[in-house]
């Protein structure tokens, strides 16, 4: 079954929900850790949903397909058979209707990453948070409103590391009438950037868990699915982004990676960041951006390089790793793709330019690069945060340990590596937290979870004593009132150094 879409007039019927689920998605170093950093949920009263203008559909079929990456053939979990994924567009204030029909062998939730949902939890997608996941031969129809978000975002698996393959971009364009708040691109071009294993991904974090030790890292990074030229068995199948001179470009670039934060530059060209994670953002001018897991970004490419018969008309774009904590492993190799010249007469037997990346380490030129993104806050592009506060949460993330029996595991002293927030280390439940608070399910969650840590210490000193490596194990939630105007402090710790 292939990728519909059909505008659809009809309206749909206002949707009456007895609450609000929130979760807070840290996106950390092990896929663990992703799930354990979600140690409290929010959850509050809400109102009926607004019905969209337009409603779009599309059908998502989970099944396995045939890739060869690296000289290497297996198979990989992907919808429809496409990796990336397809792309979901829409016009801010449209609702999606996306139907998941589960062929493959696993169970899987689907995630709209920076989507707010407002009143509408139950198509949020974290599995065990708003929904259990969707078994093999069954099939859920998720609700997608886009109310607020105007820009770039991406949807993924959100069961087990699945998302390494199940993703794909999200463009939500203006709402009809209105246009850009920067000049208009002459053609638009998401490039996802991703991770690629020469193993089955669910294999690599069951190991992990199992042996209570970091995850193997990728063994290559991708740009829209390809590895490109400096890898092996990969330079035929490099993507092209082909360009006109005297033309601007809108690239969408999403950072699908589990892991690592990347850097991301085009030989030859500056890039003007206009964008992140859907909101508009006062424009600066960059040599490259450093993106995190699960960001994305709205860049303006100026195709101004002469096209002329006597240089080379042909531009690395490339992104490698931020990974400046120490001991930690990660991925130090770097994936391309090319930026070629339409009717470019000259180079195109000669190697592309090559950008300057930032060091692995530099973390100097990853603080300067954030320093610099600003909401646009602009008359038709406003942010409102709110001038009082009903309630402040203090909340700490850290890499911890849970004790193995006999020291046996491979983390470190021999124990199981985890994380938590405020020293308590997420569980699972049996049933997703949203149904056992609808249906007043007991025993499935507490109501424990602290609005401060348990102790405070200097977060980010060396030294820490041992006895506060091991946090408390735990399925807790906070319960707010509805409307209730928080303040969310997030602070991280060096507790554990490797």
């Amino acid at each position: 079954m292939g990728m519909s879409q059909r505008p659809d007039s009809t309206r749909s019927k206002l949707l009456s929900l007895p609450f609000l689920l929130i979760k807070l998605q840290v996106m950390g170093i092990l896929r663990f850790s992703i799930m354990q950093l979600f140690g409290f949920v929010v959850l509050c009263g809400l109102l009926a949903i607004p019905v969209s203008a337009m409603t779009r559909h599309y059908d998502f079929v989970i099944e396995e397909a045939s890739y060869t990456r690296l000289c290497h053939t297996m198979k990989i979990l992907t919808v429809n058979g496409q990796f990336p994924g397809p792309t979901i567009e829409a016009r801010k204030g449209d609702t999606v209707i996306v139907r998941v029909d589960n062929r493959a062998g696993y169970n899987i939730t689907i995630h709209w990453h920076g989507v707010e949902q407002p009143r509408n939890p139950w198509s949020d997608g974290p599995e065990y948070i708003t929904r259990c996941p969707i078994q093999p031969g069954t099939n859920f129809t998720y609700t997608v409103l886009f109310s607020e978000e105007e820009g770039t975002l991406w949807w993924h698996a959100h069961s087990d590391w699945n998302r390494a393959t199940v993703h794909g971009a999200i463009i939500v364009h203006p709402r009809r009438g209105t246009t850009f708040p920067f000049p208009k691109p002459y053609k638009e071009m998401p490039i996802i950037l991703g991770e690629w294993w020469m193993a089955n991904v669910s294999e690599v974090i069951e190991d992990a868990l199992r042996t209570g030790g970091g995850p193997n890292v990728s063994d290559a990074f991708t740009i829209n699915g390809q590895p490109g030229d400096l890898y092996n068995c990969s330079k035929p199948g490099t993507f092209k982004a082909l360009v006109e001179y005297g033309k601007r470009y809108l690239l969408r670039v999403i950072n699908a990676a589990l892991n690592e934060e990347l850097f991301f530059a085009i030989a030859g060209h500056q890039l003007t960041v206009v964008g992140t994670d859907a909101s508009y953002t006062k424009p600066f001018t960059t040599e490259f951006i450093m993106i995190t897991p699960g960001q994305t970004m709205d860049l303006l490419l100026e195709a101004n390089q002469p096209v002329t018969n006597s240089t080379n008309n042909r531009y690395y774009m490339a992104a490698s790793a931020y990974a400046s904590a120490s001991g930690v492993a990660s991925d130090n190799t770097t994936t391309t793709a090319i930026v070629e010249y339409i009717n470019a007469t000259a180079g195109s037997s000669t190697a592309p330019q090559f950008p300057s990346l930032p060091a692995s380490n530099d973390t100097d030129s990853a603080t300067k690069f954030t320093a610099k993104l600003r909401s646009l806050a602009s008359k038709d592009h406003p942010i409102n945060v709110p001038q009082t506060i009903d309630q402040r949460i203090i909340i700490t993330i850290a890499v911890n340990e849970i004790l193995c029996p006999n020291r046996s595991c491979q983390g470190p002293d021999g124990n199981w590596l985890a994380a938590s927030l405020n020293n308590i280390s997420f569980v699972a439940p049996r049933i997703d937290v949203l149904e056992a608070y609808y249906r007043d399910i007991h025993g499935v969650y507490g109501t424990g979870f602290p609005r401060e840590p348990p102790f405070y210490f200097n977060f980010t000193g060396d030294n820490l004593p041992k006895s506060l490596l091991f946090p408390r194990t735990a399925t807790e939630v906070r319960v707010l009132d509805y409307n209730t105007s928080v303040e969310m402090v997030l602070q991280g710790t060096n507790l554990w150094q490797g």
